[in-house]
């Protein structure tokens, strides 16, 4: 089964030693062929290249926001999702150096913007949908976040959000203001039976 890898090299803090631990999000181009303007973690297709997730989210972190591998200390990869039947998604977790300047590649990235860890766990703006598909119940997270720095409104929703819900939960150990489908008691095993479930459910259907 072909699977495209995406990964998120950058996501969660700026610096460990830092206590405002930041995501970094940008916006997609609007001439890209899939998902024009959506907000996202940097990340992309495993190339032949590639020795693993790992360096996947590296490469693609560079080419995208300028992010270069001695500037990110890789710290996780997370349980994979399942984004559709051919789609495997591996989110990768690392500490950026604070003095990172992100230098976006106009063909891909249109912006790259700040949102404090926290946010994912205690919004100002917020709501959820609840999806049940083939006997499994989903929840569709969906942030709005303005950015101080420009008062520009960004719409955080789907995969992107799911994936910076999971990491402020693990890093700021945190409960959150809203409905989740993770166990809070045990974060990782319950991600590792959700991903289970959709992959048996993907797999019956080939």
């Amino acid at each position: 089964m072909p699977f495209r890898r995406s990964a998120s090299a950058e996501s969660p803090a700026e610096n460990k030693l830092r206590p405002n631990n930041v995501a970094t999000l940008s916006s997609g181009a609007s001439q890209l062929r899939r998902s024009p303007g959506e907000v996202c973690f940097p990340g992309g297709k495993c190339e032949p290249c590639d020795a693993d997730d790992v360096a996947t989210a590296l490469r693609e972190a560079q080419e995208e926001v300028g992010l270069h591998p001695h500037q990110v200390e890789v710290v996780s990869r997370l349980v994979p999702y399942l984004l559709d039947r051919d789609t495997l998604i591996t989110p990768v977790v690392g500490f950026i150096d604070h003095n990172f300047q992100a230098q976006p590649n106009p063909d891909e990235v249109k912006k790259v913007f700040l949102v404090p860890l926290e946010y994912f766990l205690h919004p100002h703006v917020y709501h959820q949908n609840h999806v049940i598909q083939s006997g499994h119940h989903f929840i569709i997270h969906c942030f709005e976040y303005t950015n101080p720095e420009d008062g520009v409104t960004y719409h955080i929703r789907g995969m992107t959000a799911k994936i910076a819900v999971f990491v402020a939960l693990i890093i700021l150990e945190k409960n959150p203001a809203f409905e989740v489908e993770f166990n809070l008691d045990d974060l990782i095993s319950s991600s590792e039976e959700s991903f289970l479930k959709l992959r048996k459910h993907a797999t019956s259907k080939l």
